[in-house]
């Protein structure tokens, strides 16, 4: 049970106590509803030792247990101190209140691994060359081609001296509790979306039925071959039709609810289907706030733009650029935005091998996952070509690959118009720094754990990224790199949130070309149709047949610097506000069907049975330390836990940067003193209106009696003639 305590705070001390099973976390905060102060109390005393030097406190001791599984922690109370003593804590600079309480004890900190590029292997005078050519431990020499074409640099390009630091956990969801609920209004991190995807040749639809968490306790996003009808949009027709999705997926977005700016992510996943079959599309990416993917009018002009100054280009291209006089929606002048991509990894699978058919110049093949960063603006002229080597300066620097890896030579960005442009020169182009990693059937059988470290730039440092697998180095980009190619693109300084889904697209690991005879329109695996089988790849239909694929996920992880104060928690920062920008644009976030965004997160009220005692954990509510269940059947929260059934833990920033508007942020302050005789002047006013509404209602429907002739005799039914 958490208890919220209010007094008047100087000092907010850390006392350590050892005590045998220590509890995860402590938050305090000194009004939960406005200003979180959150004291996000972390393990290690080694911080206790340096931070705790702030003097004592002596008083009565008040005993709270947090929850039944957990020692008990005394809060001691005195005006204007506090003394919290508890088990191996530590007040951290970097607060957070987006931690999972299933978190275990060794990953409340990490510390960023290092850049260690893989030794390169000298051929001797004898040697084969085309051997350490196709070698897969370095980026190879390109095969003759009439396209310009230049042999990797067998000497990485500088990079930042490592400095290992350590980082602090600020979020964490470990999909421990079955029965939990993704859909828009059930979670505070996640929203499953409930809808279309328009983009990238999508052949699903995404639905928050295909997400669940399995009984080994992992997030679960399935794949399966059903039909979904839709109302869709026909560019060619210009007019809304119906149209069948044959496959339905699953996924994720913390969009507008947990985002962070700098840090360390990763995730424990077991890839979807099967390594030698190709038609899967799974990812884990970041995107910035400022784009809600699938929601396309909220992307055009947006991604993957990170351009910070003004330019030419960003001028006609950048919907909020650098070149912007005027600040609106609270943003600064002369600062871009944008919404740059950063893919931890997006895996194809397949048996198209290195070397050969597409992947001929290629030292990576099928399968294999991409990790990349998209940005804009790109390079606009002088571009390597798809499937080649880059010539002389046709790329950029400060890339460096690990073991397994190749530059990604398949994909180098793309050209971007839209088709409410009404100039040539609104299109750019958006580049994809990439590197391919050759996977085995290992990774689709068992879980690997997935690492993207970002660096933001900073006036003394260009910042960079940097990927890993299993510890292991897959790419590192360095952001002076991205600076020297002069377009004006950076590493990322956007809030951004999170993504895991999986995608079926004819983009994607599909035939480069229709076999022959196949008209490749329609993709579906539900019909004894061959003209709508033959467009996939080989066993792509049985493999979806014989078992539905999965794309799991044991937990995901989120670390920042606690000395840094560039990394923050939260989607609008005052350094990059996005609240006011989408309260503007609501229709660009939504669907037509939708009156918000996304919807308040339901705090219980779903069904239950209030005489189950275990077994599902809806109709229980989660048992008794997350909720009860009413003898109106629905289900009532304990304090720290949400959702329809009480299965989330709460979720919140540590610090509200950006908090909705109210009438004194426009300058009106009510008066603080009302002269007495207004008050009585408006009483009197108030009883007069009362009065004056009784009496018409007293008189409303009285109809005056009429004159009477005297000469007339007039008789009253009951009564005596009346003269």
């Amino acid at each position: 049970r958490a208890w919220r305590l209010y007094s008047t705070l100087d000092t907010i001390l850390i006392h350590c106590e050892l005590i045998e099973n220590p509890i995860h976390s402590l938050a305090i905060s000194l009004d939960p509803y406005t200003q979180h102060t959150c004291a996000y109390v972390s393990r290690g005393s080694h911080r206790l030792l340096q931070q705790n030097k702030r003097g004592k406190a002596v008083c009565q001791s008040i005993s709270v247990a947090l929850n039944p599984k957990t020692p008990i922690f005394r809060v001691m109370m005195k005006p204007s101190l506090l003394l919290v003593s508890g088990v191996l804590a530590a007040l951290s600079a970097v607060q957070a209140d987006w931690i999972d309480p299933d978190t275990p004890y060794e990953a409340m900190t990490t510390v960023p691994l290092n850049v260690k590029p893989p030794k390169l292997q000298q051929p001797s005078d004898d040697d084969d060359t085309k051997k350490h050519r196709h070698s897969r431990t370095v980026s190879p020499a390109p095969t003759v081609s009439p396209a310009p074409s230049q042999s990797p640099s067998g000497t990485p390009s500088a990079y930042p001296t490592f400095t290992p630091k350590s980082f602090e956990l600020v979020f964490s969801d470990e999909f421990n509790t079955k029965g939990r609920e993704f859909a828009d209004g059930s979670d505070p991190r996640w929203t499953a979306l409930d809808k279309n995807d328009y983009t990238n040749d999508a052949l699903h639809y995404y639905s928050p039925e295909n997400v669940e968490i399995d009984d080994d306790g992992a997030l679960t996003i399935k794949t399966e071959a059903k039909d979904t009808d839709i109302v869709g949009f026909d560019d060619k027709k210009g007019k809304k039709t119906q149209i069948t999705k044959h496959f339905r997926s699953g996924m994720l977005q913390s969009w507008n609810k947990f985002c962070f700016t700098g840090g360390i992510i990763e995730a424990e996943v077991e890839l979807p289907g099967k390594g030698s079959i190709a038609g899967l599309w799974p990812a884990l990416w970041l995107l910035g706030n400022l784009a809600r993917h699938t929601y396309v009018g909220s992307s055009e002009h947006m991604w993957p733009w990170s351009a910070l100054t003004c330019t030419k280009k960003s001028r006609q291209s950048q919907k909020l650029s650098g070149c912007d006089h005027i600040g609106h929606y609270g943003m600064d002048a002369f600062l871009g935005r944008g919404s740059p991509e950063m893919d931890i990894f997006e895996v194809q699978a397949g048996n198209q091998k290195a070397n050969t058919g597409s992947f001929l110049k290629s030292p990576v093949g099928q399968p294999f996952m991409s990790a990349s960063y998209q940005v804009a603006p790109g390079l606009p002229y002088n571009r390597p070509g798809g499937g080649e080597w880059p010539g002389p300066g046709q790329w950029y620097s400060g890339m460096v690959g690990g073991k397994n890896t190749s530059l990604n030579i398949a994909f180098y960005g793309n050209y971007n118009h839209f088709l409410g442009d009404t100039s040539k020169s609104q299109d750019y182009w958006s580049d994809a720094l990439s590197y391919n990693l050759q996977l085995t059937e290992d990774h689709f059988n068992k879980t690997h754990i997935y690492r993207l470290e970002w660096d933001v730039p900073t006036e003394t440092s260009d910042g960079y990224l940097h990927w890993f697998i299993d510890g292991e180095l897959v790419l590192a980009i360095n952001g002076k790199g991205l600076k020297d190619a002069g377009t004006g693109s950076t590493i990322s300084t956007e809030p951004s949130y999170i993504l895991m889904n999986t995608a079926v697209s004819k983009q994607w690991g599909f035939p480069s070309t229709c076999p022959t005879g196949c008209p490749c329109k329609e993709y579906d695996c539900n019909v004894n149709d061959w003209t709508q089988q033959c467009g996939f790849s080989p066993g792509f239909c049985d493999m979806m047949e014989q078992k539905t694929p999965e794309y799991k996920v044991n937990w995901v992880r989120v670390y920042q610097d606690p000395t840094n104060p560039v990394h923050k928690v939260g989607c609008s920062t005052p350094e990059r506000p996005t609240r006011r920008y989408i309260e503007g644009h609501k229709e660009m976030y939504m669907e037509e069907k939708d009156k918000e965004p996304l919807q308040p997160v339901r705090r219980g009220g779903g069904s239950c049975d209030p005489s189950a005692t275990e077994g599902d954990n809806r109709s229980t509510c989660g048992t008794a330390h997350r909720g009860r269940c009413t003898k109106g059947r629905v289900c009532e929260c304990n304090v720290g836990w949400t959702g329809p059934h009480c299965l989330s833990h709460d979720g919140f920033d540590p610090i509200p940067y950006d908090q909705p508007d109210k009438l004194t942020d426009l300058g009106f302050v009510a008066p603080s003193v009302v002269p007495k005789f207004l008050i009585g002047a408006f009483v009197v006013l108030v009883l007069l209106l009362v009065a004056a509404l009784t009496f018409k209602r007293r008189f409303d429907g009285w109809t005056p009696i009429p004159d009477v002739d005297p000469s007339m005799n007039v008789r009253v039914p009951g009564r005596g003639a009346i003269v």
